[in-house]
């Protein structure tokens, strides 16, 4: 893959962040039954820097979560004929019942992945609410799924990829476009 263009660096990655943390807090009147829950694997460490920001506002720790969508994939009978499915890890640190989840992802594309972390959580307790915070929308949605909290909405084709590099991963933030 080539490189088309840098869309976010680390200073544009935390400026969306804040402006994230402040939208949600806005909508929610604040903190109260509010837990964040990353997308395994980028989503994660978003949550993360969330929980931080809003803390930083607010004072407050909050809940948080990551999940694992593995099992849940629409695609993993195609998946499991190249390679066996591994699953990772799904916690919690409270329960989810009767909770405002803020579900928070790196991209929104097909909207087949956050499908996917909705089947998981209803399927691990009754939230009162389900949000969902992205850093990227690129569009091409296959189903009628919307972020609620966008860092920034990029178009794209269909022969890009989006890759989001994180530096609890990848040692590095940054958001670029590459062609296939």
């Amino acid at each position: 893959m080539k490189q088309k263009a840098m869309i976010l660096d680390q200073p544009a990655i935390n400026r969306a962040l804040t402006r994230i943390a402040h939208e949600i807090l806005e909508r929610n009147k604040g903190v109260t039954d509010l837990m964040l829950i990353g997308i395994k694997t980028r989503g994660v460490p978003l949550s993360e820097r969330l929980k931080e920001k809003i803390k930083t506002i607010e004072g407050v720790d909050i809940a948080t979560g990551e999940i694992d969508i593995t099992l849940y994939r629409d695609d993993l009978s195609h998946a499991s004929e190249q390679e066996e499915p591994e699953v990772k890890h799904t916690h919690f640190n409270e329960i989810i019942d009767g909770k405002k989840i803020i579900l928070v992802d790196d991209v929104l594309y097909t909207g087949r992945t956050v499908r996917a972390a909705m089947d998981a959580l209803v399927d691990l307790g009754r939230p009162a609410q389900i949000q969902l915070a992205v850093l990227v929308d690129r569009g091409h949605r296959e189903l009628p799924i919307r972020a609620d909290y966008i860092g920034k909405n990029i178009p794209t084709s269909q022969e890009e990829v989006v890759v989001v590099q994180l530096e609890e991963h990848d040692a590095v933030d940054l958001v670029s476009i590459y062609e296939k």
